[in-house]
């Protein structure tokens, strides 16, 4: 006899602590599941006369979901200890069902098609109550197919084909029970995923990842996937039988309303699925592990009428725990063990319905449920991520990246594919995780110095040509889908590297501008393959503009680019535009280099001959700031090309004329500017920031281009230390301005990663202002603060020393 003392294990927590008795198994307790038996005499009578008889398989449904709430709940467990043949009677409430399902099934699905004196609207009606029983249908084979008896199992796959889901119990088994609220599990919707974004994937996905476990049991056992023992076959088999039953009976359109009838029932299936896990996410370990699936990773509720209907479904938390427990015996799980859903199954489906009544309903349930069951948690972003459903086992770098980078992260999440370059050698083999050296800045510092020398040394412009030349592409159209996919991956490794402390800003801008460079050559390169005549002597040169030319981009810039043509005007010139064009806003989407190229840019193309005419012409200066911070990134077709458009840049940027109108305008905008105070995030248009700096270097330029025509680099930074490294300012003027430069394009450069759109310095967490301040050399976000004033300050000094 067990110790007085021992709370038995069948008992719900309230009942233990009331130290009531666990519930004895009787035939009376049984009899209510037979209730959903009673839906067969109306469904046969309907099909049999129609008319007013039709409203009976609907009402009754109608009059259950309306009494579920009436008759109120329960939340008593029975005995598991008791004896089998006690379960006898609960065992029967299924077989009776599983024996007059096919029966009243195939009659009333026949009389569709054989009965004469039935109207369109009576057959409609009979095919959508068929819908309703397929969803206890499944419920039934839910049942069938957790039994031990591989005779009760195969009932539960013939039930389950009878819907055209029998791979269900593969997917339901060896899936959706071993990956519980995780993404593994498709059947586990995420939080913020509607039901309607949720039913296609989840159906696909257990077809799908039927035939991977499947495929994975039978390679474990030394078969091939193709053996006959694989039970796929089996499941194709038993579902053309039933179709062939359907063709059968009524041809081609039979089989299309037996589709939709099985639309019905998996439809409904997926919405119980969806309410059941909605949100529940387990926990991942620092093992990489997943927590143990508890009861907290499903839904419960108690409502009396749908256990009875639905095997006690709605216990859903403990079915998680003891999968293989009868359904009688599967206990409740109070709201101290699982978040309990607010409504019974009905009203949660109406719900279910509205995307946004649901989620209004549920959400703060779930957060909740995320404060009361894990309060250590604080930051749940990683586990709503799209890229930790996509890429789970990159969980930790997601999480990372969610912290730090804003911006980054919400790029990851359209386009999660990125994250498997973090798994190549050229990423790995950089980072040298685990310690090593006799402190951590040694380790910091090998790390620095490895990143810098790969990705601004070794991989020039030629390296990164040479690579892409070796690309399987046959066309312009593949050339651009590889070269956009190789973009992505580099990019985003050294946006990680970035954000990591590994590279700055401004080295990592040496990077991107290189890879850049040699991406657009390729994509450019291809399009002229398509398109350029046989022994043509016209040629073509691109050049990009602005930032990306100053080696000040990182991330997601704009792409202005200038197309000049050498030949003659013609309907081959337009289309050799008209091709670059379309080819560069082809590449620029979903690019995380380049956004997405406007459609009015570029709006024409120079003919290489008139462009000094054009630019000495104008009065104004913005085209030739533009053809200052220009670079040539590729040129095609007659020799020389390349050379001849930049000795005409050269010479234009040379020219008194516009040398002296041009400084005389930026000067006229360097008196008129810093109007604001320099702080993080708001350095361009403070006096001594990144503009006032960028028109310094251009007045320099062009003042001292003539003598020394090697100053025209769109760099600067380089502008600088060339004036300086050639007496034409003071050495040490000239270094604070280096310091400054380089300060606002580490800023600038890393707010490209971190700002997005609801980003804010007073709302910003402190991970990713401390990477704003890491990637700009200071130890706190507080020392950047003061760095920046006072970097601001001698700059505008300086620059006042430049234009006295």
């Amino acid at each position: 006899m067990a110790d007085s003392g021992t709370v038995h294990e069948g008992l719900s927590t309230d009942e233990q602590v009331a130290g009531q008795s666990p519930v004895a198994l009787t035939f009376v307790n049984a009899l209510p599941f037979f209730l959903p038996l009673a839906i067969f005499p109306f469904i046969a009578v309907a099909a049999m006369y129609g008319g007013w008889w039709l409203a009976g398989p609907f009402a009754f449904l109608f009059l259950m979901d309306q009494f579920d709430t009436v008759l109120g709940t329960d939340t008593k467990n029975y005995d598991p200890k008791l004896p089998a043949h006690q379960l006898l009677w609960f065992k029967l409430a299924v077989w009776v069902w599983v024996a007059c399902y096919p029966v009243v099934f195939l009659f009333a699905f026949r009389q569709v098609f054989a009965a004469d004196y039935l109207a369109i609207w009576e057959c409609v009606l009979i095919v959508l109550s068929l819908g309703s029983l397929a969803r206890l249908t499944l419920n039934a084979g839910h049942d069938m197919m957790h039994r031990r008896t591989v005779l009760e199992r195969r009932i539960g796959e013939v039930l389950m084909a009878s819907v055209t889901f029998p791979q269900e119990i593969t997917e339901h088994l060896y899936v959706h029970h071993a990956h519980i609220g995780t993404p593994k599990d498709s059947v586990s919707a995420p939080k913020g995923q509607s039901f309607w974004q949720y039913l296609p994937r989840s159906v696909f996905r257990s077809y799908l990842d039927t035939w991977l476990v499947e495929r994975h049991r039978m390679a474990r056992r030394g078969l091939s996937v193709w053996h006959y023992t694989n039970p796929v076959w089996r499941y194709m088999l038993e579902t053309a039988a039933w179709y062939g039953l359907a063709y059968w009976i009524g041809g081609v359109v039979a089989v299309l309303v037996f589709m939709a009838i099985s639309a019905m029932g998996i439809f409904q299936l997926r919405m119980v699925d969806y309410m059941q896990h909605y949100g529940l996410q387990r926990v991942r370990l620092p093992s990489g592990r997943y927590e143990r699936v508890k009861p907290r990773h499903s839904w419960s509720i108690a409502y009396r009428l749908s256990n009875w209907m639905y095997y006690n479904a709605q216990r859903h938390a403990q079915h998680h725990i003891h999968a293989s427990t009868l359904y009688p015996l599967v206990k409740h799980s109070g709201p101290d063990e699982a978040p309990q859903l607010p409504g019974s199954y009905s009203s949660m489906g109406n719900l279910v319905l509205s995307p946004r009544r649901w989620f209004e309903k549920i959400d703060p349930l779930v957060d909740q449920w995320r404060e009361n069951f894990y309060p250590e948690i604080d930051n749940w972003s990683a586990y709503d991520s799209a890229a930790y459903y996509a890429r789970p086992d990159a969980f930790e770098v997601i999480s990372e990246i969610l912290n730090c980078a804003p911006r980054l992260a919400g790029w990851m999440n359209r386009n999660p594919r990125v994250l498997d370059g973090l798994n190549s050698r050229e990423f790995t083999d950089l980072e040298l995780r685990g310690e090593f050296g006799p402190d951590r800045e040694f380790e910091r510092t090998v790390r620095q110095g490895l990143a810098r020398v790969y990705w601004t040394y070794e991989l020039d412009v030629a390296e990164l040509q040479a690579r892409i030349a070796e690309f399987p592409a046959r066309s312009a159209q593949d050339s651009l889908e590889m070269v956009r996919d190789w973009t992505n991956d580099k990019v985003f490794q050294i946006c990680i590297h970035v954000i990591r402390g590994s590279l700055s800003p401004a080295e990592a801008s040496i990077a991107i501008s290189n890879i850049a460079e040699a991406s657009l050559d390729a994509v450019l390169a291809a399009v002229n393959e398509d398109l350029v005549q046989p022994h043509s002597t016209d040629g073509i040169v691109a050049a990009v503009v602005g930032n990306l030319a100053g080696r000040d981009a990182l991330f997601r810039i704009d792409l202005d680019i200038m197309l000049a043509f050498e030949g003659q005007a013609g309907k081959y010139q337009d289309a050799l535009f008209n091709g670059c064009v379309e080819t560069l806003q082809k590449f620029t989407k979903d690019n995380l280099l380049f956004a997405k190229l406007d459609e009015n840019r570029p709006k024409a193309a120079h003919a290489l001959a008139d462009l000094p005419n054009s630019i000495a012409t104008t009065d104004s200066s913005a085209q030739v700031l533009d053809l200052i911070r220009t670079r040539r990134v590729f040129a095609n077709g007659a020799p020389g090309i390349g050379e001849r458009f930049d000795k005409v840049r050269i010479d234009l940027l040379s020219d008194d004329l516009v040398r002296e109108r041009a400084i005389s305008d930026i000067g006229e905008l360097l008196k008129g500017s810093g109007s604001a105070q320099p702080a993080p995030g708001m350095i361009d248009d403070a006096r001594g920031g990144f503009t006032d700096v960028e028109r310094a270097a251009r007045i320099l330029q062009l003042t001292h281009a003539p003598e020394l025509p090697e100053i025209l680099t769109p760099d600067m930074v380089e502008v600088f230390r060339s004036a300086g490294n050639h007496d034409l300012i003071p050495a040490d003027l000239a270094q604070r301005l280096v310091t400054a430069a380089t300060l606002w394009r580490n800023m600038r450069g890393i707010l490209q990663l971190v700002a997005d759109d609801k980003w804010s310095i007073e709302t910003a967490s402190p991970a990713s202002t401390m990477t704003i301040a890491r990637a700009c050399g200071c130890d706190d976000f507080a020392a950047l603060t003061v760095t920046i004033q006072e970097t601001a300050e001698i700059a505008a000094a300086c620059i006042d020393d430049l234009t006295k």
